[in-house]
């Protein structure tokens, strides 16, 4: 067997941490800014100001009317069209790095594996799980239609991001609350519930899988079917069946790669389009 190199990527749970820290303490300082107790220096924006999906259901209204969806602030525009472009080249790094809402899931998950062990993310039977999974697109379409149909931000009321970041404001749903308990219970037993059956956002996010300029690929003759990228996944994703993964449900984590848990170099790699077709000319040069 190949040695592993000890090379390692960007440690993705201190990236997770940065945006979570980040995002709460924006929000804390939203709540003291309407009491004119801000913190100098750190912004106070609301929750919605800087939440790319807000730029999502906004576009009709903005597009129709030339204004904004209730709540929503340009600022979402903009960070919606940033998360796009990044997951036209990276795929869904935004909810595999940057949701904090996703990091928070993946910390239930280390009580969940201590508690049901093998079990754990292997509750739900595949002949169910495939087809849950497209859900989230219902829940998109559907939050859009509302948002774009009423010109309220209807999809508050649910949504537990918002309400892991404003609980204690009278702003927050019961609904929301309940989707949020919900959730983390989930998180127990299922690795990122929210994101792989209702995240309207992942679920915009995912279609970039298909077209990504970087892509995750396995090379063939060098992987030995061991199956460790299958386990890494958080995702459920069958990465040793693939040549290049496509999967909608990818978040990009890049957990599967050889710089993870693939125990061979080169076999699992983060690569662009153009690596390859360099790659494949220079085999048939040979």
């Amino acid at each position: 067997m190949k040695k592993k190199s000890s090379k390692k990527i960007l440690s993705r749970p201190l990236i997770q941490i940065f945006f979570f820290v980040l995002i709460a303490l924006i929000s804390v300082n939203h709540s003291f800014a309407e009491s004119e107790k801000a913190i100098p220096l750190l912004s106070s924006a609301s929750l919605h100001a800087i939440c790319p999906f807000g730029g999502v259901v906004t576009l009709y209204e903005f597009f129709a009317t030339g204004n904004l969806v209730q709540k929503i602030n340009e600022s979402s525009i903009v960070l919606m069209a940033i998360a796009v472009f990044l997951a036209i080249l990276f795929g869904p790094v935004i909810c595999g790095w940057v949701c904090p809402l996703g990091a928070v899931q993946e910390w239930f998950r280390k009580f969940g594996r201590k508690i049901f062990k093998k079990k754990f993310n292997n509750i739900v039977p595949y002949k169910y799980d495939r087809y849950l999974r497209y859900l989230r697109y219902v829940v998109l379409i559907w939050v859009v239609y509302v948002t774009a149909t009423t010109g309220k931000l209807i999809f508050q009321e649910y949504d537990p991001y918002f309400a892991l970041f404003n609980f204690w404001s009278s702003e927050v749903a019961v609904g929301s609350l309940i989707i949020l308990g919900v959730t983390l219970l989930m998180s127990l037993i299922i690795e990122r519930p929210w994101c792989k059956y209702a995240c309207p956002f992942g679920a915009l996010m995912g279609i970039g899988n298909f077209f990504r300029v970087f892509k995750i690929k396995r090379n063939k003759s060098t992987c030995i079917s061991c199956g460790a990228c299958d386990r890494a996944c958080p995702m459920n994703i069958i990465v040793s069946d693939s040549n290049t993964v496509r999967n909608h449900q990818c978040i990009s984590c890049m957990k599967c790669t050889s710089e993870e848990a693939c125990p061979i170099d080169n076999t699992v790699e983060f690569t662009s389009s153009t690596k390859d077709k360099e790659a494949s000319l220079n085999e048939n040069q040979i």
